[in-house]
């Protein structure tokens, strides 16, 4: 009885991770696709040099279409599972999920995400 007590805590505290995961693979995936066209364009209208983004377009732009696929996926896998963590109260005491400050991150990390990903989709 006490291994299947902690296989739980295991599973529900690994469970709370996961919105953070998914949230921090499709924000850099949403990078990857924005820093070659959207992001320089955002940027240099705010008056800073996007000289450094060469670098990252240059392995982004041939996997593109990845990418989008990936970033959405995980941006929408991410807040799937941040709402279900919400509605259903699934985080157990001491894990990632149960803070309240790692909750609005993610939400930033969503938000942030989902506008790089709008970017690198509208500009290209």
């Amino acid at each position: 009885m006490a291994e299947s007590k902690l296989d739980l805590t295991a599973r529900t505290r690994s469970a709370g991770s996961g919105a953070v995961a998914l949230t921090l693979g499709g924000l850099a995936a949403a990078f990857g696709v924005a820093s070659c066209c959207g992001l320089p364009f955002l940027l240099a209208g705010a008056g800073l040099g996007t000289a450094w983004l060469y670098g990252v377009a240059l392995l982004a732009a041939p996997h593109r279409l990845l990418l989008m696929t990936v970033a959405a996926t995980c941006l929408a896998g991410g807040a799937i599972l941040l709402w279900r963590q919400r509605r259903q109260a699934v985080c157990a005491p001491g894990s990632v999920c149960a803070k309240p400050a790692v909750q609005a991150l993610v939400v930033v990390g969503l938000l942030v995400g989902s506008a790089l990903l709008y970017l690198g989709y509208s500009y290209a």
